[in-house]
């Protein structure tokens, strides 16, 4: 295939990729607040898809970790890259029907250290980059944001313990629309700059930029608005399993998850270090639920999104190892698994279409939340 061919099919599947990032993620800046009515199901996917897009412009550290940290870019070509991010669409497709809120990051991550391995060997990997940026703000993120979040929540309760119920509650939903709202910022920080990354190093391998530069401002355009138009159509299964599904929340709780996700995503972005934004509003969730006295965490939900977390690298690692290893092949490898995955994609949208979860049901308690441990 011409180089240039490739290049165009990378950057198309990097923005499809941005794509489902934004619907399966749109659950980690909005759900609390949908839960906690503090805004409407439409109201807030359109307030976060906005504030995903501003969100784009206000760093390039983690996607200059991407393009340049994570593997080699001289030893790799764009169709590598083009099957790691084939692995990455198809599990947050995947875990996007069974409504968990795995992370994007990771999916994408697992992608392209699966295919780089296979290509090109374990050396073109660097761990090193991948064990200080990936791995240790993975475990780390998640527990940070559930302390803090459970300080947070406890407080909340208890400095206002003798304030009127209703005045409390219409006082934390003001309150939750800013914390949303600085969740969607953090995540359009972080999580478009995956994507600039990507598209980035496809530039750098395909020579068309020099090792070491940063994303063009047309990458991060497009990107932000890839991942604010997934945003805007709400991922509605996931956003149902972590605002009801993990506890049931209210609004001192929601502002509390909120303010303290915010708060460790954006410190992150601004370092370099591309966690999960998943992972982090996951903690700061069940942080406010163990933060109210008596509250009560759904374990059985909390211990199935635990399992699709410790699977989403070696799965997507696996699938994107197998697509890159037969997209290297030429042009009708690269059709081969363009035409798989499209297929595959396909499947996935008609199973969601059995068991249909918008805008008018998305606060119903999924059939899946389980409580004890």
């Amino acid at each position: 295939m011409d180089v240039s061919l490739i290049v165009i099919v990378v950057i198309v599947t990097a923005l499809a990729f941005d794509f489902t990032n934004g619907f399966h993620d749109t659950a980690n800046a909005m759900a609390t607040s949908i839960a906690t009515g503090a805004l409407k199901p439409k109201i807030a996917v359109t307030i976060s898809a906005v504030l995903n897009l501003g969100g784009a412009f206000l760093s390039i550290e983690v996607a200059k970790t991407i393009s340049g940290g994570i593997v080699d870019e001289s030893r790799i070509s764009p169709a590598v890259i083009f099957g790691g991010l084939v692995g990455a669409i198809i599990w947050n497709l995947a875990t996007w029907l069974l409504g968990l809120p795995s992370s994007s990051s990771h999916a994408l991550f697992g992608g392209l250290i699966g295919a780089t391995w296979v290509a090109s060997g374990s050396g073109a990997v660097h761990f090193s980059t991948v064990v200080e940026k990936v791995l240790i703000p993975a475990v780390a993120s998640p527990i940070i944001a559930g302390v803090v979040a459970t300080i947070a929540t406890y407080l909340a309760y208890k400095l206002t313990t003798r304030t009127n119920p209703d005045t409390r509650t219409a006082g934390f939903r003001a309150g939750q629309v800013v914390s949303a709202s600085l969740v969607s910022l953090a995540h359009g920080t972080n999580d478009a700059q995956k994507t600039m990354g990507i598209i980035t190093l496809t530039l750098i391998t395909a020579g068309s930029l020099a090792p070491g530069s940063q994303p063009p401002l047309w990458v991060i355009l497009a990107a932000g608005t890839a991942i604010a138009l997934g945003t805007y159509l709400g991922g509605w299964r996931i956003i149902r399993t972590m605002g009801k599904g993990i506890t049931d929340i209210e609004t001192p709780q929601g502002f509390s998850a909120e303010a303290s996700a915010a708060a460790v995503i954006l410190t992150s972005s601004h370092v370099g270090f591309a966690l999960s934004t998943t992972h982090v509003c996951s903690g700061g969730v069940i942080g406010s639920g163990i933060g109210k006295r008596l509250a009560e965490v759904r374990w059985g939900t909390a211990g199935r999104m635990a399992i699709a977390w410790l699977l989403t690298l070696p799965a997507a690692a696996i699938v994107g190892a197998l697509a890159g290893e037969i997209a290297s092949q030429g042009t009708l490898g690269t059709v081969v698994v363009a035409i798989v995955a499209v297929a595959i994609a396909g499947g996935i949208y008609a199973a969601s279409r059995r068991n249909p979860i918008n805008a008018e049901n998305v606060n119903e308690v999924p059939a899946l939340a389980t409580t004890g441990s």
